[in-house]
């Protein structure tokens, strides 16, 4: 086994020389397959590893849930030619491995709280596997001091070695910016490490990933709390947005042309979205944090509420759309177009029009045909079998059908009189009320004017 704690750049600088080490990806979810396709991409032999058997079967035959088509094809080049390869035995494939890449995050549960046994339980394994001169990174977002007080401490106790002495560990929070398809390639690494040793070998590592440079830190508790407060200050103007764009529709203003008048950089962080569920589970890991010190962090606790609430709010615009077309939820039929997945705010606006009578269908343009069967009978594989015979289409953030909707096909499939919800901001009000829908929108006062 090479000595990945010793590395030096001119082991790896090339496509040939990156091909003799192994990579292990534990936790195959978004940020795990990025990972994955990022250091196969690079040369790296790659084993992508979980302990959810159907997700590995599903990986094994190249496919994925929720991630963009071109993802799922370079998957499945690197499986056929067998750069990526899968499994459940995650002590078998740690030991095969030079680098260890921790995708986990800690799961929230029902009572917003976070569960990091997850985590725990798969550094046990790893310690009980690990090699001198591993690299170690964990490349989820969670509690400051967690690396260090929880990982460290794992991995050391299991293993019988040492930090910076016999194996390498560092941070390294990958974060896909709101509403982008980025891959890892394409982003500026942020490398985290207690000790010069490790923050070195994993720089010279994850460098190879990247063009766009690496952020070297050497504290990894300051990393941590940076990626937290990050996330607080997203969650926060998000909420702001959110609040204002509601004004807005009471008072029949246009959110999007008012933000407009602003300068130019404040609209990329102040828009309108529900799109905020992930951000909203790392953020009850900072608050998790400030309730162990004693400290209340009120703005950011209200930012959460405000932006956990408007699922319920997207719920009104529909009733109400529906209302003007003399109709109600119970017994209509709606058509959801755009990001829906696991874990989505998305679905839980499905889930909340199924609760109240809608018969749902889905449409998302991201997702491969030969994924439907297996996430949801409610997908369907056109848009225009998911809009025919509705009473009602939502279109969602992130589909980029958004701005080009046939009016004119949709009048003729649609059960009108019908409506359209648009939680973009990017459809035309004018438009779909001369073709006849009645039209609501978040941020969107159409209805006061």
């Amino acid at each position: 086994m090479f000595n990945v704690l010793r590395l030096i750049p001119g082991e790896v600088d090339t496509f040939e020389k990156r091909s003799q080490y192994t990579v292990n990806v534990i936790g195959c979810g978004e940020r795990g397959i990025r990972y994955a396709i990022a250091f196969a991409e690079a040369g790296y032999k790659v084993i992508c590893t979980d302990a959810d058997q159907s997700l590995i079967k599903r990986l094994a035959r190249g496919k994925t849930l929720f991630l963009e088509r071109e993802i799922e094809i370079k998957l499945k080049r690197f499986i056929r030619t067998g750069r990526i390869r899968t499994t459940n035995e995650i002590k078998n494939s740690a030991s095969q491995s030079n680098i260890v890449i921790i995708t986990i995050t800690p799961k929230i549960d029902a009572k917003k709280n976070p569960d990091f046994s997850e985590v725990e339980n798969n550094c046990k394994k790893i310690g009980a596997a690990l090699h001198e001169g591993a690299l170690i990174i964990y490349g989820g977002i969670t509690s400051f001091s967690f690396s260090e007080g929880v990982i460290k401490e794992i991995l050391e106790n299991t293993s019988g070695l040492k930090v910076s002495e016999d194996f390498g560990l560092a941070y390294n929070p990958v974060k896909i910016p709101n509403g982008q398809t980025a891959e890892i390639s394409n982003l500026e690494l942020m490398v985290a490490a207690n000790d010069k040793a490790s923050l070195e070998a994993a720089s010279i590592i994850l460098g190879t990933l990247t063009e766009k440079g690496i952020e070297k830190v050497l504290n990894v508790k300051k990393a941590e709390l940076a990626v937290l407060f990050s996330v607080a200050r997203q969650d926060a103007n998000i909420a702001l947005a959110n609040e204002l764009a509601i004004l807005c529709e009471d008072a029949g203003i246009d959110f999007f042309e008012t933000l407009s008048l602003l300068a130019p950089d404040t609209h990329k962080s102040f828009t309108p979205t529900i799109s905020t569920e992930d951000s909203g589970n790392e953020v009850y890991l900072l608050l998790e944090n400030a309730e162990s010190l004693n400290t209340k962090l009120r703005l950011t606790t209200l930012a959460r509420q405000i932006n956990e609430s408007m699922v319920k709010h997207v719920i009104g615009l529909v009733q109400s759309a529906l209302r003007s077309c003399g109709k109600t939820l119970r017994r209509s039929r709606v058509a959801v177009i755009g990001a829906v997945g696991p874990n989505k705010a998305a679905e839980m606006i499905v889930r909340l029009l199924e609760s109240k009578g809608s018969k749902v269908r889905i449409f998302n343009k991201l997702l491969s045909t030969s994924n439907l069967s297996e996430v949801s009978r409610a997908f369907k594989r056109s848009l225009n079998e998911a809009v025919e015979g509705t009473d009602c289409v939502v279109v969602l953030a992130g589909n980029g059908r958004s701005k080009s909707l046939n009016l004119k096909n949709l009048r003729t499939v649609m059960k009108m009189p019908a409506a359209i919800v648009d939680l973009t901001g990017k459809i035309e009000i004018h438009k779909v009320e001369k073709a006849g829908f009645i039209y609501r929108g978040l941020g969107r006062g159409a209805e006061k004017k």
